[in-house]
């Protein structure tokens, strides 16, 4: 296709991304692909301003034939969007998960959406585990900027803990994995599809048939689900009140997965010792958002970051280069990589996701 408008929701990266040119899902640096879409003769919007009907993303996506985002700091494409959106084609999730797109309205308006599924596995598991990096704050500053010793009360081993995961996908058994070697009492976990017998013994895990069992039964649980109709606001207070008092939470799957008003709940009376996330459920987090300042009853237990697991050096560069990949098809007319889409032709892409829908 001749002449297409493509428009990159990107953040801001600043100073770094001009000093560090591989901080490719940056403004500054556009995904590596604006001199090929110049050279090819279309044209390339690449903004960080998504907010209101003012902002570059909404006055564009009237005439935007495709879109590129990433997951970390999404422009939200709703039903509402869609509807003015004419001429769009294409969505491009520029890394993995692309809930912040409405797929119903997607498939209504036969909109392609496609992802660059796998691009983040290695690097969201290797932030994941081992959660106690994440969980024990060793010191923390006060109001006054001193640092006090003594939050080591509320910092435990791995070595001997029960640890499940809610999800045992590609990140999943990746974490399952990095956990091994710390020795734990055991591995569990919770996913609608069973492992294969020979991946079960190899991560040494075993399936619990009902989430709130599992749960139950942890020192330690992990999110590594996607956000679906079906596992939105999934750890709300009753789930969360079958865990383990005292147990962790650690979740870099997506925060809309948890009810925020019910973690900050959990953690002050001490039903949660701790819980640390990648993910937020909007994206950026409002300065008022509980997990910025909720505690336990210790006054520590909340190890909060901004949405950057999925997004190292390594990830940038195959996310950039799969959503050059996915473009370059569309543009050839070429099919796509089976397990890049999510939903085409007015259709989810494959029936496990479909099910997820209803």
């Amino acid at each position: 296709m001749n002449n297409a408008k493509i428009m990159a929701k990107l953040y801001k990266g600043g100073r770094a991304a001009e000093e560090e040119t591989r901080l490719l899902g940056t403004v500054e640096n556009k995904l590596g692909m604006a001199n090929w879409l110049k050279d090819e003769g279309h044209e390339f919007i690449v903004t960080e301003d998504k907010a209101g009907p003012n902002s570059v993303f909404q006055k564009n996506i009237a005439d935007t034939d495709v879109l590129i985002t990433t997951p970390f700091h999404p422009a939200y494409l709703t039903a509402e969007l869609f509807a003015k959106a004419k001429n769009l084609k294409l969505c491009i999730t520029a890394g993995v998960g692309s809930d912040h797109i409405d797929l119903n309205a997607a498939n209504e308006h036969k909109v392609t959406v496609a992802e660059v599924t796998g691009s983040n596995v290695t690097s969201v598991a290797e932030h994941h585990a081992p959660p106690r990096a994440q969980l024990c704050a060793g010191a923390r500053a006060d109001r006054e900027g001193r640092l006090e010793r003594c939050v080591a009360r509320s910092s435990f081993d791995l070595e001997g803990k029960v640890i499940g995961t809610v999800g045992a996908g590609r990140i999943g058994q990746r974490v399952l994995k990095r956990l091994m070697p710390f020795d734990p009492k055991e591995l569990l976990y919770f996913d609608y599809n069973e492992l294969a017998p020979q991946a079960a013994e190899a991560l040494g895990v075993r399936r619990v048939a009902d989430l709130g069992d599992m749960v139950s039964q942890c020192d330690i649980v992990t999110i590594n689900c996607p956000l679906h109709e079906k596992t939105k606001g999934l750890f709300n207070k009753e789930l969360i009140s079958r865990m383990r008092h005292g147990a962790w939470l650690v979740n870099t799957a997506r925060g809309a997965i948890c009810v925020a008003e019910d973690v900050a709940e959990a953690l002050a009376s001490g039903q949660l010792n701790g819980y640390a996330g990648d993910v937020w459920n909007v994206q950026p987090a409002p300065r008022d958002h509980p997990w910025r300042t909720m505690k336990n009853p210790l006054g520590a237990g909340n190890g909060m970051v901004p949405h950057m697991s999925g997004t190292t050096l390594d990830a940038q560069y195959r996310y950039a280069t799969g959503a050059q990949d996915i473009l370059r098809r569309w543009f050839a007319g070429e099919k796509q990589e089976s397990h890049n889409l999510i939903v085409e032709n007015g259709e989810y892409a494959t029936k496990a996701y479909g099910d997820r829908k209803r």
